[in-house]
């Protein structure tokens, strides 16, 4: 999970908790220390998920419309079957022949560009891009990475290297350089030449310092900058970029893979490109840690010539039958139908309620994933945006902010999100605009 930029956070001290709730927090921070946080000034205590909601140790239930995580619902009943059916078959890893993950690796690579031809199984998105790190550097020769300059691509001591929103705690590494997210207020009305333009200029930068590029990797939401979805096809001439000088292209679908945007399976298909990689998480388990890579067959040859590759947990046994029955609620439910036909209602929403409250800035959006400004005459507002986040909270419906000053409603529910769903979400949201005034 990226760390959030808003100031909504809990901060000790801060606010008046209940004594219950108190001495479960000073628990939480002799037990986990002082690297973790908490979401909201006044944190949750959570005991129960089914489907879209959450339920507090009071009772009481959130509508959850954050947590890209239980992709298909909180506790479905047939993925917690999946999972606790194969526990009590079979649950090592891939140093045996068994078949359930040869036909997830099978099925995945299905939904992907025939150039794709094989899977690596890791736990985690930060494992995934950890592996995709060492394949291309194998394959090119070249160290060089380029990021956006609010990326979020995990937490391994490499890819946090290039992880720039982890914070000035976590210092990028000396062959990394960022480029702006493709903002057409930044990047003027072309987004595609401009993001290409910034790339290519990020390549010149590492050549002057002798470095040669590996690889151009981007969440292909932009969702730790701010959510940058559009045009379609923007990132085309980035990739060529990229290509042209021996780098190679990695599409991280950790947070807009599995259907999120609409358009398809994947948030790279939206821009017309193959890419050389492509890593995913998080969605894969709804829940349980299940992770990959797709690869193109000629590009971890030379990784696989020289070096052997082992994950204990990735790809056992349970996790393959998990993340296969991800996949079939993701078909039979219809979800990629629905993330577009909901998603449009819910930005369609928004956009009525923006007509009444100058808060509400731009909107950026595909399918399940909107990001929505927060604004005070104009300008990014921070602030506005965590007391939204806070109220929402108090009102019962769970979101976050993001982007690099914080000002940017992070909207992603579980795909299986309903018309009914984004009724109860946009009443509860005019109750706290009104509220700010």
């Amino acid at each position: 999970m990226t760390r959030e930029t808003m100031p909504n956070a809990f901060r000790p001290g801060a606010v008046d908790l209940p004594p219950e709730e108190a001495a479960l927090v000073a628990r939480r921070q002799a037990a986990l220390g002082p690297a973790y946080r908490l979401f909201y000034e006044h944190p949750l205590h959570l005991v129960r998920g089914e489907g879209v909601w959450l339920h507090d140790a009071q009772g009481r239930k959130y509508l959850d419309t954050y947590n890209n995580v239980a992709s298909c619902g909180h506790c479905h009943p047939r993925i917690v079957a999946a999972m606790a059916d194969q526990a009590a078959l079979f649950a090592s890893h891939t140093r045996y022949l068994h078949d359930t993950v040869l036909t997830l690796a099978e099925r995945l690579l299905a939904t992907m560009p025939a150039a794709l031809g094989h899977m690596m199984f890791t736990c985690t998105g930060s494992e995934a891009n950890d592996l995709a790190l060492r394949i291309a550097r194998a394959h090119t020769g070249g160290t060089g990475i380029i990021v956006t300059e609010n990326a979020y691509h995990g937490v391994t001591q490499n890819v946090a290297e290039f992880s720039p929103s982890l914070g000035a705690g976590v210092p990028l590494g000396a062959h990394v350089r960022v480029v702006p997210p493709p903002d057409p207020r930044r990047l003027g009305p072309d987004v595609g030449a401009g993001f290409a333009q910034a790339v290519q200029t990020a390549i010149a930068d590492l050549a002057r310092h002798g470095i040669r590029p590996a690889a151009l990797i981007v969440d292909t939401i932009f969702s730790s900058d701010g959510i940058f979805a559009d045009p379609p096809g923007s990132l085309a001439p980035a990739v060529e970029a990229i290509r042209a000088a021996g780098g190679l292209f990695i599409a991280d679908e950790v947070q807009p893979g599995f259907g999120r945007t609409g358009a398809g399976m994947w948030g790279f298909a939206r821009h017309g490109v193959v890419p050389d990689m492509v890593s995913m998480g998080k969605p894969m388990g709804n829940g349980y840690p299940v992770a990959g890579l797709a690869v193109r067959p000629e590009v971890v040859a030379e990784f696989a010539g020289h070096a052997r590759y082992f994950n204990t947990f990735g790809g056992n046994a349970v996790a393959a039958a998990v993340a296969s029955a991800v996949l079939d609620v993701i078909e039979e439910e219809g979800l990629i139908v629905n993330a577009r036909t909901t998603g449009a209602l819910f930005a369609e929403g928004l956009q009525s309620l923006a007509k009444d409250h100058a808060a509400l800035g731009e909107l950026r959006a595909a399918g399940l994933f909107l990001g929505l400004d927060i604004v005070a005459d104009g300008a990014p507002d921070a602030a506005r945006a965590a007391r939204i986040v806070n109220g929402l909270r108090d009102e019962g419906v769970l979101i976050s902010a993001t982007g690099p000053q914080g000002h940017v409603l992070k909207i992603r529910p579980p795909l299986t999100f309903s018309p009914e769903n984004v009724a109860f979400f946009l009443d509860r949201m005019e109750r706290v605009l009104r509220g700010l005034s």
